[in-house]
C-alpha cells in the first residue's frame, strides 16, 4: 500500500504530520485484538462524547454518523454505561502515560492505529491495553454472565480500551 499522510489541526495539535502505511482495520500486531472498533466505540458511547469532537476532520465521516459526541463539556450520560469511568487528561500526563505525538492518549493512538499508522509507542500502548485484561477477569470473578448493572464503570472503563465489556 503506497503511504498517505496526514496533516492534523485541531485544538490539541497544528501542524503534526504522519503517514499511513497500512490499509484501515488490517495488519494489526499478532497480540493486538480489540474487540471493538473506533467507530464502535464512538456509536456506543466512550469518553463523555468530549474526546473527538474537536478532531472530525482527521478521520472517516462515517465514523461521526452516529458516534454519541457532547461539543461542550464531557458528559457521562453519553457514555454506554452512562457513568465517568475517566480520569482527566492531567492524571494521565503526571504519569508519563502521554506519548508527545498523541497528546489525547490511548484512544488517540488506536483510532490512528487503526486508520494505518505505525509508529514508535505501538509496543507500549499495546501492552497498556493487554494490562485491561485483569478488569476482564475481575468482571468474569465477580458479575454473572451478560449482568450489565454488575461494575458498571468497570465495564465503561473496559469499552474506553476496546474491549466489549457487554458480553462479558
Amino acid at each position: 500500500m503506497p503511504t498517505k499522510q496526514v496533516v492534523v489541526s485541531d485544538l490539541m495539535q497544528q501542524g503534526y504530520v504522519y503517514h499511513l502505511t497500512e490499509a484501515p482495520g488490517e495488519n494489526f500486531r499478532s497480540d493486538f485484538n480489540p474487540q471493538l472498533t473506533p467507530v464502535e466505540m464512538l456509536a456506543l458511547g466512550v469518553f463523555g462524547g468530549k474526546y473527538m469532537s474537536d478532531c472530525q476532520d482527521e478521520f472517516p465521516a462515517g465514523w461521526f454518523e452516529v458516534a454519541k459526541l457532547s461539543h461542550a463539556c464531557h458528559d457521562p450520560a453519553m457514555n454506554y454505561f452512562g457513568v465517568n469511568a475517566s480520569k482527566p487528561l492531567s492524571y494521565w500526563r503526571s504519569k508519563g502515560w502521554i506519548y508527545a505525538e498523541d497528546p489525547r492518549g490511548w484512544f488517540q493512538w488506536y483510532c490512528r492505529y487503526y486508520m494505518g499508522r505505525r509508529c514508535p509507542d505501538d509496543a507500549r500502548q499495546i501492552a497498556r491495553w493487554k494490562a485491561m485484561t485483569r478488569h476482564v477477569a475481575q468482571l468474569k470473578k465477580h458479575c454473572l454472565p451478560g449482568d450489565t448493572n454488575c461494575r458498571r464503570k468497570q465495564r465503561q472503563a473496559l469499552l474506553h480500551w476496546a474491549y466489549d465489556s457487554r458480553i462479558l
